[in-house]
């Protein structure tokens, strides 16, 4: 019998947690002094779980959303770019091919383009993105209101059971409600103490308008900024191209009050609270309103010199320079040798173009390489090892990749398409 996946066991385990919190606490505390809870305590403590629950099923269910592709249609530009075609960048998805509206990256667990997205959740097996963050936030909530409710009435009764430790154990709980109480107020407490931080950061989040991914994108982004200051301004990009790198200000803080609204996707802050509240639309997830401090013709996230496409990816070619692999190897050796290698190399180099990832070296060793002008700025070891090798294996102070968010690095990170025209973008989808 072939078991199913841990990744699968995720929400079932979020409801038994539930399940246990709050439901065996309750029947726990009908046998621990000082009392059972009063009818009212019950009512709001039940009412509070029911809203929790509701709110995790919808954070489950909701669809996270999926860009429109009219992109697929011959007569008919993609409206997700057409605003923006006049101001930033273009972005190509190449896992989709289809546009890639702002904000958007592609999620290697749903397989596809998540408008606005934070992170792929594993215990909700779902993507936090524009259209499921109002549902998760309100989960978060509300099981952090639910939990801290429970931690009151745990506290009141260990403190009486500490109380009354002296007193002859015939008089006090049994094993089983020791035991009971013990594991309550332990997994309580570190639950509460994970999602309290969880929901702070979340709400941070949400007053600034940033994603746990554009966090990542701003700290990356100031790391550039300082490697460019020894380099006059500038980052060597592929194919030799000089990237100018200067600091660029987070372009969709608008205000707290505007960035509760577009968040949440209403500005009735009941609506907030409510578990049955509408979830916003996907196409107020194509275009985000711009604080309009830097220059129109820039976008986020800013430039990158690692996550540039190479423009052209040479074959290779072989001379007859090949005549000896090492000292010992005679011209029958030598020639099998080198056949070994073409034959690799040409396996390496098939497929469409776009679909070949050159990953970059790690800044560091680029860095050392400066002083031998023959080192290879790429990195030539498989896929499996350049992925944890390479440049998109950087990591913030927090010791978070991309990849740790549920982006498909492959197709983010080395995706990255400078002022290419729409018209050339779906060209290039025709031509597939």
């Amino acid at each position: 019998m072939q078991l199913p996946p841990v990744a699968s066991l995720a929400v079932p385990g979020v409801l038994a947690l539930i399940t246990f919190l709050a439901y065996s606490s309750q029947i726990l505390l009908l046998y621990l002094e000082p009392h059972p809870l009063e009818g009212k305590q019950v009512v709001t403590f039940n009412v509070l779980v029911f809203c929790l629950l509701l709110s995790y099923i919808r954070s489950v269910r909701t669809d996270a959303g999926q860009i429109p592709r009219v992109v697929q249609h011959e007569d008919n530009i993609a409206t997700i770019s057409q605003s923006h075609a006049s101001k930033s960048r273009q972005r190509w998805c190449r896992r989709c091919e289809a546009v890639k509206p702002p904000r958007a990256h592609h999620c290697k667990v749903c397989k596809r383009c998540i408008p606005k997205m934070d992170h792929h959740c594993p215990w909700t097996a779902n993507c936090v993105s524009h259209v499921t963050f109002p549902h998760f936030i309100r989960f978060l909530f509300y099981a952090v209101v639910a939990m801290s409710y429970l931690e009151y009435f745990l506290y009141i009764r260990c403190a009486v059971v500490w109380g009354n430790k002296d007193l002859p154990s015939y008089l006090g709980p049994t094993i089983v409600q020791y035991i009971h109480l013990f594991l309550l107020i332990s997994t309580n407490s570190l639950t509460l103490f994970v999602l309290t931080i969880l929901l702070i950061r979340n709400i941070w989040c949400l007053t600034v308008n940033t994603t746990t991914i554009e966090g990542w994108e701003i700290e990356r982004h100031s790391t550039l900024v300082r490697r460019a200051r020894h380099f006059g301004g500038f980052l060597d990009g592929p194919d030799g191209v000089r990237v100018r790198i200067k600091r660029q200000e987070f372009p969709y803080d608008i205000g707290i009050w505007a960035n509760a609204k577009q968040g949440m996707g209403t500005g009735n802050i009941l609506a907030w609270f409510w578990p049955l509240s509408a979830s916003p639309s996907i196409e107020s997830g194509l275009t985000f309103e711009e604080n309009g401090f830097e220059d129109p013709s820039m976008s986020w996230p800013p430039p990158d010199p690692d996550r540039l496409q190479r423009k052209s990816i040479p074959a290779p070619r072989y001379g007859s320079g090949f005549t000896q692999d090492g000292p010992d190897y005679s011209a029958e050796e030598s020639k099998k040798a080198f056949k070994v290698r073409q034959e690799a190399d040409m396996l390496r180099w098939q497929g469409p173009e776009e679909d070949q990832v050159q990953r970059r070296k790690p800044y560091v060793k680029r860095l050392e390489a400066l002083q031998e002008p023959s080192e290879v700025h790429y990195d030539g070891a498989s896929d499996e090892q350049a992925s944890d090798s390479g440049e998109e294996g950087w990591k913030n102070s927090e010791g978070e990749r991309l990849r740790d968010f549920g982006v498909d690095e492959d197709a983010e990170f080395y995706d990255e398409e400078d002022n290419i025209p729409l018209s050339e973008l779906i060209a290039r989808r025709k031509g597939r």
